[in-house]
């Protein structure tokens, strides 16, 4: 069972991880935060309301994008254009148990792994990554005849939740289990450390929920997803 202060701070996940595990992260204050453009376009209100609006444009500037993902999503001014809307299943695993984490020859991702990172990031999709985003956590990759072809780390940090990102795998060796197995490694870690992993992921993406829950993952909520740009 979710305790009652981690069931509030999961229907608001962005601004939870901005005022906690990575609180030396954020720009802002009391109403809005956000990342380092660097880092991540992630920013998260305290609120939906239009004070908390104001305050996010302190910290966005125009022509700056921002992402957040909330139970209660802000209504923007005219003044922002809505680049992406779509709706996220948030999943938890409580299960304390270990996961398998077969024979893949997997290693920690450093500053200089960065670039192979942003290019398949860039061919996959799993979500914004940026030049410092490796910063939000332990990343772990794979790689095949000297190629980066699949990683997963770690993006939010809410008190003892720890999320579960960046997974992906290049066309070329999908199916092989390597999205499985490195999944398994970082689990595994953040159950050392006495973590609880979460995860976010479209809605729409099947595969990707139903390879989780085979994970020991369950469906806590789905939540809204918005990115949009300031343009004045």
């Amino acid at each position: 069972m979710i305790p009652p202060d981690f069931e509030r701070a999961l229907d608001n996940p962005f601004w939870s991880s901005l005022t906690t595990g990575h609180a030396h992260f954020a720009q802002g204050g009391t109403l809005a935060r956000r990342y380092p453009a660097d880092i991540s376009p992630i920013a998260g209100l305290a609120a939906p309301e239009r004070a908390n609006v104001t305050a996010l444009e302190t910290v966005v500037g125009v022509g700056d994008d921002m992402a957040t993902v909330a139970r209660l999503l802000p209504k923007l001014p005219p003044h922002w254009e809505i680049l992406y809307e779509s709706r996220i299943t948030q999943m938890i695993r409580s299960d304390r148990k270990s996961l398998p984490e077969g024979d893949l020859d997997a290693t920690t991702l450093d500053a200089a792994d960065v670039p192979e990172m942003l290019r398949l990031v860039e061919l996959t999709k799993p979500g914004p990554f940026r030049p410092r985003t490796i910063e939000l956590g332990t990343y772990i990759g794979a790689r095949l005849s000297g190629r980066l072809v699949a990683m997963a780390g770690e993006r939010l940090w809410i008190d003892d939740l720890r999320e579960v990102s960046a997974v992906c795998t290049h066309p070329d060796v999908q199916g092989r289990g390597y999205a499985r197995a490195l999944i398994g490694r970082v689990v595994n870690r953040m159950l050392r450390e006495g973590q609880t992993p979460l995860i976010h992921v479209e809605s729409t993406n099947k595969r990707a929920i139903e390879l989780y829950l085979t994970l020991g993952f369950v469906r806590r909520a789905e939540l809204g997803l918005l990115h949009a740009k300031r343009t004045r």
